[in-house]
């Protein structure tokens, strides 16, 4: 196998395996229009069934592997993850982690929101470290249009709160921004957070999967989010913490916090991706533009071992060599099938 000096198994690229981030459900009770619309995922589309996921012990013993061959961070995704019954269960399974040095892992849930103010309390409890919120507008009717199920704002706004009274932090919040539906709202969402100690963070809207309709010319680049909140409040930059973090922090010069920018289409960050992702129903994926997985469910339903179950990792992160956001405007469009973002979280 491919290893660093650090001792970090490499994939071809020399990236490190350090972040796993693992589905537990396929199913979401929001719509958003760019990652789930609800012209594709209706009343009568077929979602996973039960037998199909991983089960929590399935989803331990992956993590467990992983963390085993230099895994630090674990984020639960979904669709949405709290819709996944006894999921406080799972967070107590995986907070018991130890990497080889020690340490605990550090452990994560990216959520929408909708179920967080009654089980936050439970989560921290369990081991949860902190939470990453959904929120593109604070706009009602907006926010209602983008989820389609109209929920209100209100909810996800109490939901933040909540979370940061029960030490899910620091808490951030992710924001997807799409020309023409949400960017006027730049301003007023690093106004609203600003000295909350919540970190806001705005995403480009990117070519996930093919069924929200992507365009290039709907991406507003991170470049002038930045220069447009820099021309209110003061921005410096802050440096990364460590190499393959996704987001560009900016920090407010009077001390009020801070932002961050994710740039996956104006600026590809591909050389230093050091993630993986595990669907609910058990496939690897090394990329989030990937258009296949490899899977994990069978090996492990089929009995493999502790050992062979790392060898067979191991095997496949050293064969990795994706670089999808750094050939994005160089491919056809259309000529890449990729697999929904609901499917693997973001």
């Amino acid at each position: 196998m491919t290893v660093s000096p650090a001792g970090d198994i490499t994939d071809a690229r020399g990236r490190p395996l350090h972040d796993l981030r693992i589905s537990v459900t396929d199913r979401c009770n929001f719509r958003c229009v760019y990652c789930m619309p609800k012209e594709i995922f209706g009343r009568d589309f077929a979602f996973r069934e039960r037998s199909e996921l991983l089960s929590f012990e399935e989803i331990e013993r992956l993590a467990r592997v992983s963390v085993s061959l230099g895994v630090t961070k674990l984020r639960l995704t979904g669709g949405e993850p709290l819709l996944r019954r006894g999921i406080t269960e799972l967070v107590q399974k995986l907070a018991q982690l130890r990497t080889p040095e020690g340490a605990p892992v550090d452990l994560a849930m990216t959520t929408n929101g909708s179920a967080l103010p009654k089980m936050a309390q439970s989560l921290k409890d369990a081991g949860l470290n902190r939470v990453t919120i959904s929120l593109d507008s604070l706009d009602d009717a907006k926010f209602k249009a983008i989820n389609d199920v109209n929920f209100p704002v209100s909810r996800v706004l109490e939901a933040i709160e909540v979370a940061k009274e029960v030490g899910l932090g620091p808490v951030k919040i992710n924001t997807v921004v799409k020309r023409g539906v949400n960017d006027d709202e730049i301003l007023t969402l690093a106004e609203h957070f600003r000295g909350t100690g919540a970190i806001l963070r705005f995403i480009e809207y990117m070519d996930v999967g093919t069924t929200n309709g992507w365009k290039l010319d709907e991406v507003l680049p991170s470049a002038e989010v930045v220069s447009m909140i820099n021309e209110r409040w003061d921005l410096q930059p802050v440096t990364k913490t460590e190499p393959g973090e996704t987001a560009n922090r900016w920090r407010y010069t009077d001390g009020a916090g801070e932002i961050g920018v994710i740039s996956s289409v104006t600026n590809a960050f591909c050389g230093n991706c050091s993630r993986a992702r595990v669907s609910a129903e058990g496939q690897l994926y090394t990329c989030l533009f990937a258009g296949s997985g490899y899977d994990l469910r069978k090996l492990m339903r089929e009995g493999i071992s502790d050992d062979h179950l790392a060898k067979a990792l191991t095997g496949h992160w050293r064969k990795r060599d994706d670089n999808y956001s750094e050939l994005r405007a160089a491919l056809t469009p259309g000529n890449r099938k990729r697999i929904e973002m609901s499917y693997i979280g973001g």
